[in-house]
């Protein structure tokens, strides 16, 4: 009986293709999940430099962009140019934000409502300011317009001129419009004053700037609560009161426009003392 010869069976030298293909898939997998990863990031870094740029050109900063996108689509297109495509909502939501008069927060005005907020003063109060009557300063916390003393108040009086009336009406039509809110400050020189009605400079700075803020509200239909009202004395001078000119500039009424995003380093108004010793 015949036995079958086995036949020798040959050995696979190819089975290393199989871990190969394995390994460059896995690799594969990696660098495709790191290239998505590196795209992510450059869209959120594009997205706030967009809003950035938006922003810039709106203010004037920066030059409006001259980004030119291919009329072909069959060629590749840059990262910085599919950023422009991708964020034209985004643009387009910036731009009626800056454009607007007010802030996206709480209806407040936008800090460039400002700039033409003064433009109307200067122009509703022009003569008063050729006079010196009236001051226009830009400070941390707003827009300060200063009343003085001599276009306004009789001396060591609280009550508005009758020929100070007028010019208060064209403010308060300016500023009735604009939503922002108001803070009076009265203020002195630093001569002592004694009178049957004031017993110190406190209650005199005081009662200008409530006097004021009742003539808002009552003539001209303030809401309250965009006002408050604050008595400074001769302690926030804005010139030396060693001359009748500086003492002169000092014996004003500041209504200061508050800024959308006042600095934290504000002063508070002193809250009148009565029981204070005389200062005037």
């Amino acid at each position: 009986m015949s036995r079958r010869k086995r036949h020798a069976e040959h050995a696979n030298h190819e089975r290393w293709l199989v871990s190969y293909a394995d390994f460059i898939t896995l690799m594969f997998a990696f660098f495709v999940v790191m290239f998505s990863s590196s795209q992510v990031d450059k869209r959120k870094v594009g997205k706030l430099a967009m809003a950035m740029q938006v922003a810039f050109e709106k203010l004037g900063v920066f030059e409006s962009s001259n980004t030119k996108l291919p009329l072909a689509t069959t060629q590749p297109m840059p990262f910085s140019e599919t950023q422009t495509i991708e964020n034209t909502p985004l643009r387009e939501a910036m731009d009626r934000l800056v454009s607007s008069p007010q802030a996206a927060v709480g209806g407040v005005p936008g800090l460039a409502g400002l700039s033409q907020l003064r433009h109307d003063i200067e122009e509703a109060l022009a003569p008063q300011i050729k006079l010196n009557e009236v001051a226009l300063e830009a400070r941390h916390d707003g827009l300060v317009l200063s009343l003085r003393e001599v276009g306004f108040f009789d001396s060591g009086s609280a009550e508005l001129k009758s020929d100070a009336l007028p010019a208060i009406a064209k403010l308060a039509g300016v500023l009735r419009t604009r939503p922002y809110t108001l803070r009076i400050e009265g203020h002195t020189d630093n001569v002592p004053i004694h009178s049957s009605t004031f017993a110190s400079n406190w209650q005199l700075s005081t009662a200008r700037a409530t006097n004021l803020i009742e003539i808002f509200i009552t003539g001209y239909g303030f809401k309250p609560d965009r006002l408050s009202a604050g008595g400074y004395a001769e302690f926030h001078p804005v010139a030396p009161n060693d001359t009748p000119e500086g003492r002169a500039m000092n014996r004003r009424v500041d209504i200061v426009i508050v800024s959308p995003e006042p600095s934290p380093q504000i002063s508070q108004p002193v809250v009148p003392d009565t029981a204070a010793p005389s200062a005037r």
